[in-house]
């Protein structure tokens, strides 16, 4: 009898395959990719949604998705929750690690990503980048230690050759581009390759296009998404770079006092960490 597989999937918009949408206006992404391709029969079940935080996966996606028992789950969390006021790497913990013994207690193989840096292709004031990798460092040293501590699998992305590429990211440069998601795909079936037969990931040529098509889009979409989402980003950032200045001029010579690494959740040498971050989270 042929083993059938059920894969889901929980997250966010890079998870749900923002920045690979067909004419249609139905976005696939890197997980439809790696779906497709199983030669073992599959069900897969996406319930992600752009936007979605770690909460919101936890509270939400994560019931409907244990409803299908998944022998596979991918689950892309924590860029959102790193992007919000009041961001806490504590929580997003506390939530992960209660994800990952509901998906382990009924012996779900769990994949996990690691976030690219977005300063190396988003233009930003250097202040904002500098607090926007920490948050994202935090993310990821998070990301790191429940993968060791639950012996997940982690695709780390920033070891990726030509991940910062231009052909690898959608017009937004936050996503990854229809190309981007096949590469991911690709590499997620490395990674599930020990247990699973994956035909190999078709990488698409790529179409140039033209700068005006690039200039409508962004009027089209991306500035609405700006408008929508400055009321809540927007103050934010501006608080934060406050912080950032204050921080530099009283506190020059002090050490920052809010340190994120995790000792008592898992070791960092089994996580693979080259070092422990000591950066305050603004």
């Amino acid at each position: 009898m042929e083993r059938v597989a059920v894969f889901a999937v929980l997250g966010d918009s890079a998870a749900s395959g923002v920045g690979d949408t067909d004419s249609n206006g139905v976005s696939k992404g890197w997980s439809y990719y790696l779906a497709k391709n199983f030669k073992d029969p599959l069900i897969y079940v996406n319930l992600s949604r752009p936007g979605a935080k770690s909460d919101e996966v936890l509270l939400d996606q994560l019931p409907k998705a244990i409803l299908h028992q998944p022998t596979i789950t991918a689950v892309i969390v924590g860029g959102n929750d790193a992007l919000r006021n009041g961001f806490s790497p504590e929580q997003l913990h506390l939530n992960l690690r209660a994800i990952m013994k509901q998906l382990k207690a009924i012996g779900s193989e769990v994949l996990l990503l690691q976030l690219h840096d977005p300063t190396l292709i988003v233009p930003m004031p250097k202040t904002l980048g500098t607090i926007l990798s920490r948050r994202i460092n935090a993310v990821n040293q998070v990301t790191q230690a429940i993968a060791a501590e639950f012996g997940s699998k982690i695709l780390r992305t920033r070891d990726l050759d030509g991940i910062y590429e231009r052909k690898v990211w959608h017009i937004d440069r936050m996503h990854p581009s229809k190309f981007g998601h096949q590469l991911l795909a690709q590499h997620f079936r490395e990674i599930l390759s020990h247990r699973w037969d994956i035909a190999p990931i078709n990488l698409e040529p790529i179409a140039k296009k033209p700068k005006s098509e690039s200039i409508m889009w962004m009027l089209k979409n991306g500035t609405p998404w700006f408008l929508k989402r400055s009321v809540d980003l927007l103050p934010a950032a501006l608080y934060l770079i406050g912080c950032e200045y204050f921080r530099r001029i009283f506190r020059a010579n002090q050490e920052i006092d809010a340190l994120i690494y995790f000792p008592e959740f898992v070791n960092h040498r089994e996580a693979g960490l080259l070092e422990v971050f000591e950066e305050r989270v603004s």
